[in-house]
């Protein structure tokens, strides 16, 4: 998604010309068709500092940071009921202040992080974001804790604002950060001994309880980054994409799941190509594909060794094949045809129809943390989490990162398919299959 300018005022004094008025990609069309109050559509991102902020020069530099990176100045257009096209308007300035000093108080952190899940921030009001700085009084240090409108930013959108805040606030900008190694494009490999078409397995039901609350719920935690060793023909996500899947086969046979031992499982893996210096395009820019596991090849007892090397295959040949974001079918949805409100009854419904043939869950891996995030005297970044939504059907995501070689991983899920006791089955359950994974133990 190229990046737009704000029209800028003349000089002289004369007042600024309308906002510029940007048509949603396609991304951003579906999502918004398929927007729910009950499960907000939110990315969180949360920074651990060791220190603690200034207030007006955090204030003063995200602001700043807004204004080198214009095109997350946006919120939704009025339009009629029989408009064919959803537009953002870029603003010259933010409509509401994005950043708030919750009082500082016991619990502060988890009541900031209920409310990234519960609360999506406002699409008509410029930016679609919010950042609360949340401080504890028994917890040194801070947490910049972003909650993101997925309409219409992304979380390594996100990300790119809060290191050019940081840059601004230590005033010392960060060395160039490497574009996103993309490797040459290769013939699609035959993902599982399965039919295209065939229907994969979904997360089986957990205990969510009597009367299951809507909305999402996650369980964050830090694990070890697990070894390779020199010359691999794997990479991490690779291991990552091994233990999200092994995790749910053994959940869905440990829940009694039909078909649990017969149908493949596909994973959904966002693929960023963008650069990710001062430039990088603001906006949702990540790509979906899906990587397809066998039920065989997910048995107890899998040579993890042989799972991984084919998996590596599958996801370096996705990887490097152009596909649009959300594949070729849902630029169809988006032709301006039709008003809009009649494409949204449409793709709602598909979606609903389409809804057992969903990915099984989606893996998030950001990686490594391409910027230092440092905050001058508040120090620099301890750990990044980030969460990405977790609709049904799918109902549970898998999101990763990697700061000073620890992984921060985040399970977030659908309360009303799991419970806060089948979260940390879950838990347990991946870090033994990511640490399966680890060169030591193959």
């Amino acid at each position: 998604m190229a990046t737009t300018q704000h029209q800028r005022a003349p000089g002289g004094g004369q007042p600024p010309g309308p906002p510029v008025r940007v048509p949603f990609p396609v991304v951003d069309e579906v999502a918004r068709h398929c927007a729910q109050d009950a499960e907000p559509s939110t990315v969180h991102i949360e920074i651990h500092l060791p220190g603690r902020v200034d207030e007006e020069r955090l204030r003063s530099a995200f602001a700043a940071a807004l204004a080198r990176h214009p095109r997350a100045l946006m919120r939704e257009r009025p339009r009629g009921p029989l408009a064919r096209r959803y537009e953002w308007e870029l603003t010259e300035h933010p409509d509401t202040d994005p950043v708030s000093f919750p009082p500082c108080a016991p619990g502060a952190l988890e009541r900031a992080r209920a409310g990234a899940l519960d609360r999506a921030p406002a699409l008509t009001a410029s930016p679609p974001l919010r950042l609360d700085v949340v401080r504890e009084p028994d917890r040194e240090g801070c947490v910049l804790l972003f909650t993101v409108h997925h309409t219409a930013l992304d979380g390594p959108a996100c990300l790119r604002l809060a290191a050019t805040a940081a840059e601004i606030y230590s005033d010392s900008p960060a060395p160039p950060s490497p574009a996103p190694a993309r490797p040459d494009a290769a013939p699609l490999p035959r993902q599982a001994r399965t039919p295209a078409l065939a229907r994969p397995a979904q997360v089986a039901p957990g205990s969510p309880g009597p009367a299951p609350v809507p909305g999402n719920a996650m369980l964050l935690a830090e694990l070890p980054v697990p070894r390779r060793e020199s010359g691999a023909p794997y990479t991490v996500n690779d291991q990552l994409m091994v233990a999200t899947a092994l995790t749910v086969a053994d959940w869905n046979r440990a829940q009694g799941a039909p078909g649990a031992d017969r149908r493949p499982l596909r994973i959904t893996m966002p693929v960023d190509d963008r650069t990710r210096g001062p430039e990088m395009p603001i906006g949702n820019g990540t790509r979906l594909v899906e990587v397809g596991f066998a039920a065989a090849e997910l048995t107890p007892g899998t040579d993890v060794a042989a799972l991984l090397r084919t998996t590596a295959e599958r996801t370096r040949a996705l990887k490097a094949q152009p596909r649009p974001q959300l594949g070729h079918g849902a630029g169809l949805l988006t032709v301006p045809l039709l008003p809009v409100s009649a494409r949204a009854a449409l793709t709602r419904g598909l979606r609903v129809a389409a809804g057992p043939w969903t990915s099984t869950t989606l893996l998030s891996n950001i990686g490594r943390i391409p910027y230092p995030l440092d905050f001058g005297d508040a120090g620099r970044a301890t750990a990044v989490w980030f969460s990405a939504p977790a609709r049904r059907p799918r109902g549970l995501t898998f999101t990763t990162a990697s700061t000073g070689g620890r992984l921060h991983l985040a399970l977030r899920w659908s309360r009303t398919l799991l419970g806060e006791s089948d979260g940390a089955r879950l838990l347990d359950l991946f870090t033994r299959h990511l640490a399966a994974t680890s060169s030591e133990a193959i």
